[in-house]
């Protein structure tokens, strides 16, 4: 069993502990993550979600009473992982190193795994969603939540949409970013071919003269089946949507024309799912 090298920590700019400091700063984070090649995984709920995916931890920040948890999680590594470095540490000194409340008193620095080939995630695969420049952190781990739930077998996310492995995306998911396979279609919308060679056919949701409903949509559904959903505000690009083999809408009443991404995604995969 590995062992978790328990090491208390009083000073907030302990230099062990540089991979927590000032998490609140985007900037920070996204200079940071790619050279490191980490993550941060928030509670223990978290963290035991992606150490059953086969994540490995670069070490662990919590405070004493979420310890006995900790222990019980990394019990589950492989016998010849290396010892995990835990430092433990008060609310008050949680706080000062990372710049917020942490919430269920639990941080990991994970190691990011490398990302698959799309042409990998689509064998197999019958329903897939791609998620083009959502750039709210919160919607695509809502929708990353709800494709785990409803059955949708892979994720694609486009170059410039929001990391499913930002801290707040894992945390909104529930952990669900580490269950559904995912990777980033590159490049795009010129990866649309791509799908279509893989015997999908493109969904676009979007709002056009011509598109058919949902109900339609699952009336016949494909085979092969990827639904494209857009950044909030101005939705999917032109060129997106005129690449795609269908445009769907959602049906609305009370006036309201569209659904916030996340909520959409819920409704599309639900409508979607493989009976």
């Amino acid at each position: 069993m590995p062992v978790a090298s328990v090491q208390p920590v009083t000073d907030p700019a302990d230099e062990r502990l540089a991979d927590y400091v000032s998490l609140t700063d985007v900037a920070l984070r996204s200079r940071q993550e790619p050279a490191k090649g980490l993550y941060i995984a928030e509670s223990s709920t978290v963290l035991g979600r992606a150490l059953a995916a086969g994540h490995r931890p670069r070490s662990v920040l919590l405070s004493p009473r979420w310890l006995p948890d900790l222990e019980r999680l990394l019990a589950s590594l492989p016998a010849d992982d290396a010892v995990v470095p835990v430092y433990v540490a008060e609310e008050p000194v949680l706080e000062a190193i990372t710049g917020f409340h942490v919430h269920r008193g639990a941080l990991a620095a994970m190691h990011r795994p490398p990302l698959a080939p799309v042409s990998e995630l689509l064998v197999g695969a019958r329903r897939v969603a791609v998620l083009e420049d959502i750039v709210d952190h919160t919607n695509v781990g809502a929708a990353f939540r709800s494709a785990a739930a409803l059955g949708v077998d892979a994720v694609l996310v486009t170059p410039r949409c929001a990391d499913p492995l930002y801290r707040r995306s894992v945390r909104v998911s529930m952990g669900t970013v580490f269950q559904v396979p995912w990777t980033r279609i590159d490049p795009w919308p010129e990866g649309i071919a791509l799908l279509r060679e893989a015997g999908f056919v493109t969904a676009a949701l979007a709002l056009s003269d011509d598109a058919i409903t949902l109900d339609q949509l699952v009336s016949d559904p494909p085979e092969r089946l990827a639904l494209v959903l857009g950044a909030e505000g101005h939705g999917l690009k032109p060129v997106t949507v005129a690449g795609s083999d269908l445009v769907v809408r959602i049906p609305m009443a009370g006036g309201v024309d569209s659904l916030n991404v996340a909520a959409a995604a819920a409704v599309a995969f639900w409508a979607t799912r493989v009976q």
